[in-house]
């Protein structure tokens, strides 16, 4: 069985630190893969729309399988570093229960070309998870072949969400969110939907101690040419995963932690447990993720001065941007108004005071400015200077 503190404390000495910012590529990830063992059996699965080659990992030797894959799209690259910390817990002494009950089939970048550029979409522009009917790209087509070929009895979707998320109607962050995908427009709560919720409770429990009320559960509006919606409609249990953020952690380092520990919970509860789908209940116990925060908040800013009683609070989102190989977060104003049931990852009481933009012009939405003048007193706005 899991031992959790185990698991924590030895965290940073199986962490490959060489995964450590929000930008990962092949030339990221291909050294660490050829520095695997050779109990990691590896496969060139096909290349990307641009000839990028899509590499596949296999490991394990039980026979209960999992299909996992990450970077469908390719600016959502936690959960990839996730799983080589996942590939180095392997390693250890105490995993070797789990590897003799399951085999993994993992995919660690599916979409290369995206993860090249920082995008969602693939290298012709298409959103690889509304591709899974038609099967238009050569992505699509690789991960539907591993399915058919590895015949998985689970599938983890592994994915990214934005900073605006809350765990349910609260302050708190979405740190990690889950869901069950649906089957069908009913959502209905079929058996192969229920063993994919006992997954996550098992996951959710693991986490709470150290994630106290900050997971959440992703809307489950079906969509069949969703790939998590269309392998759980083919009777195959699927989890969707979605890594967000963690207080002042916007190179999501904790977040990858914690990914990790979900996805070790997950094949430890697999590896021991007969998965019937009766344990499924408390999945609805975790609340809905809703859309309460914004990177930034300025509050009670006097914008026009020729309005000297009017008094705006400023929603603030980061944009991210791919310059020298590194991902730099600019911020943007995305809404000036009312802002009393909203909240920021950093908050900002102007006091009603002037706040202008730094060439002095009224401050409005769409805006993109690094620091904000408070009675001609310069505030940083930048991730580096408020944030880390």
């Amino acid at each position: 069985m899991l031992d959790i503190p185990y698991f924590l404390s030895e965290y940073t000495s199986f962490k490959p630190t060489a995964l450590a910012n929000r930008y990962i590529t092949n030339s990221h990830i291909e050294p660490l893969l050829n520095s695997l063992s050779s109990q990691f059996c590896q496969s060139l699965l096909g290349t990307s729309e641009a000839g990028i080659p899509i590499h596949g990992v296999q490991v394990g030797t039980g026979s209960k399988r999992i299909l996992i894959w990450s970077q469908m799209h390719g600016n959502e690259s936690t959960t990839t570093k996730a799983l080589f910390d996942l590939f180095n817990y392997f390693e250890l002494p105490n995993s070797e229960t789990l590897l003799e009950a399951c085999t993994l089939f993992i995919i660690p970048i599916l979409n290369p070309d995206g993860a090249e550029v920082f995008t969602r979409l693939n290298g012709l522009q298409i959103d690889l998870n509304r591709d899974a009917k038609a099967l238009s790209q050569s992505e699509s087509k690789i991960l539907r072949t591993t399915y058919d070929t590895f015949k998985p009895h689970f599938c983890f979707n592994m994915h990214g969400q934005r900073t605006i998320f809350s765990a349910g109607d609260t302050n708190n962050s979405a740190v990690i969110s889950f869901l069950s995908p649906s089957e069908n427009e009913e959502r209905s709560l079929t058996v192969t939907r229920q063993k994919s919720m006992e997954i996550i409770q098992v996951m959710n429990k693991a986490l709470q101690p150290f994630l106290p009320h900050q997971i959440g559960r992703y809307d489950d509006g079906f969509n069949d040419n969703c790939v998590g919606d269309y392998f759980q409609s083919l009777g195959t249990p699927t989890v969707l995963f979605e890594a967000g953020h963690f207080p002042e952690d916007y190179n999501r380092e904790q977040t990858r932690k914690y990914i990790a520990l979900a996805l070790v919970s997950a094949i430890d509860y697999i590896s021991f447990n007969r998965i019937s789908g009766a344990n499924f209940k408390s999945y609805f116990k975790i609340p809905e993720n809703g859309k309460l925060f914004y990177d930034i908040i300025i509050r009670n800013a006097l914008l026009d001065p020729l309005q000297p009683k009017v008094f705006s609070d400023v929603g603030i989102q980061y944009v991210e941007v791919l310059a020298s190989n590194t991902i730099t977060f600019k911020p943007k104003v995305v809404f000036v108004g009312n802002l009393n049931k909203k909240h920021g990852h950093l908050e900002i009481d102007a006091e009603f005071k002037k706040v202008s933009h730094p060439d002095f012009q009224v401050i409005s939405e769409n805006h993109e400015i690094d620091f904000i003048l408070i009675n001609l007193t310069k505030k940083s706005l930048l991730v580096n200077d408020n944030l880390t």
